[in-house]
């Protein structure tokens, strides 16, 4: 216990030598414990506590021995499963013991909390057709074991909730915030598994019965920690593929984070929601993950690009989508990174495809990246504000982009705004910003308009009949401010 605070070390060992004050009545001759309930709660318990991590917070043995045994040896229930448990992280013992403690105390309250409020009687008294008026069975226990469950789960709380103040030196405010009600709905939820388990003990069915109870709870506990492994295994694979495109092209690094939370903005104004939201923005995360696939001297080229090589970087939508399409859980994303150059004209790439023929998720991304690109600081130009941005994509909307998509972006930021993303390109690689409104690259001209094309092999041309240039704003690299 030496790297326990002192503190913490007098908490825990007064929790569990009061803990242990209330469970020796127990084993006094004239208690009348049923010890063969409580051995059966006790293993059954232990039996939960080294299931799967994620599976079940807590187990209904526990308020099945409140409801069955006395409070001294209901405390007894949860010692063996807690001393034996698996603890991830160290001390292991003083964890264990403060496990043991926490919960005895929690199981002593509970069962005394029920037998106050008349539990016991009710539960050995069912009522019979005959004599509705009896004070037993069901629905007169419910009342004592909905207050059973909450003092078992207000009590662990408020125990787990000092040992942070003590051990963590936490203020009691962040100690206890949202830590009581996070505690109320499981706890109810198992006081109800724990009735009936003490219910079926009762019946003619017996022990072999109730222990059957924990079972579907199990089941659906361990269905609902898979899919949350699943989910953080999903979460893991899109931060990886990020992190590598980011890696190899460190010009644009967070492009693809924010060009994922302006796609969610859009969507939601939308109004999609639910699973189709987080794929929009996955889909806006992953939309460069093709540059993987393209040749880094080519990523970070200082200068114009020849139409060989913009030929070279044009096909990072099909790499990405090679790289994507065997994830099953993308969805509609691996259509948006295949096709968010695309344009409404049909002079996109890479096949070409006009109005509704363009996926819906690529035209969300196509407007999000070409904004994001437009408002970033890079290298080769200052950052466009963004007003100027959004009535490029206005300018620009009906052509290339979705006017759906660009007018449901403007609505988004006129309600929550849009924080400026700080400069990524390294120092070695940047060059002299040239004066705003007037922003030239080495070996281009502006147009009729004003605007100097950046040199930067961040965005692509898009590529009109015959491989023609579109004109405006594009996901076209030679456009006053594309996307990526």
């Amino acid at each position: 216990m030496r790297a326990v605070p002192l503190a913490a070390r007098v908490y825990i060992l007064s929790a569990a030598l009061l803990a242990a004050v209330c469970a020796a009545p127990a084993l006094w001759p004239a208690a009348h414990v049923s010890w063969a309930t409580a051995a059966l709660l006790a293993a059954l318990h232990a039996v939960v506590v080294r299931r799967p991590p994620g599976s079940l917070p807590l187990s209904p043995a526990l308020l099945a021995g409140a409801f069955l045994l006395p409070a001294p040896a209901a405390a007894l229930v949860a010692v063996p499963g807690a001393l034996l448990g698996p603890v991830e992280r160290r001390p292991a013992g003083v964890r264990r013991l403060w496990r043991a403690a926490r919960l005895a105390l929690a199981g002593y309250a509970a069962s005394g909390a029920f037998a106050l409020c008349g539990g016991r009687e009710a539960l050995a008294a069912p009522a019979t057709a005959g004599a509705p008026d009896v004070p037993g069975g069901f629905p007169y226990v419910l009342v004592p074991a909905a207050v059973a469950a909450l003092v078992l789960g207000l009590t662990a709380a408020a125990l787990e909730g000092g040992v942070l103040i003590t051990a963590e030196d936490r203020s009691p405010r962040a100690a206890w915030r949202g830590r009581v009600l996070c505690s109320v709905v499981p706890h109810l939820a198992h006081g109800l598994a724990g009735l009936l388990m003490a219910a079926l003990w009762r019946s003619p069915y017996g022990p072999p019965a109730a222990l059957l109870v924990p079972v579907p709870m199990y089941v659906c506990a361990r269905a609902f920690a898979l899919c949350h492994q699943e989910r953080a295994a999903h979460q893991a694979t899109v931060r990886a593929l990020v992190q590598a495109v980011d890696i190899k092209d460190r010009y644009t690094r967070g492009h693809c984070e924010r060009v994922g939370r302006a796609s969610v903005m859009i969507a939601r104004e939308l109004g999609m929601g639910g699973d189709r939201l987080e794929a929009l923005r996955v889909a806006g995360v992953l939309h460069d993950v093709g540059k993987l696939g393209v040749p880094t001297r080519l990523l970070r080229k200082n200068g114009p690009l020849t139409p060989e090589e913009r030929r070279v970087i044009e096909l990072h939508p099909e790499y990405g989508h090679e790289m994507v399409r065997g994830i099953g859980f993308l969805g509609e994303a691996r259509e948006a990174v295949l096709h968010h150059h695309e344009r409404l004209d049909g002079s996109g790439y890479p096949y070409g495809l006009a109005g509704a023929e363009i996926p819906e998720s690529a035209r969300v991304v196509a407007v999000a990246d070409a904004f994001d690109a437009m408002t970033s600081t890079r290298a080769y130009r200052r950052a466009r504000p963004v007003p100027v941005a959004m009535e490029e994509l206005e300018r620009c909307a009906g052509a290339q982009f979705d006017p759906r998509m660009v007018g449901a972006l403007a609505r988004a930021l006129d309600r929550y705004g849009w924080p400026v993303p700080a400069p990524s390109p390294a120092p070695e690689e940047a060059r002299h910003f040239a004066p705003a409104g007037r922003e030239r690259a080495p070996g281009h001209s502006p147009d009729r308009r004003g605007n100097v094309p950046p040199a930067s092999p961040e965005t692509v041309p898009g590529r009109g009949p015959g491989g023609s240039r579109p004109r405006g704003l594009s996901a076209s690299r030679p456009g006053p401010g594309g996307g990526t």
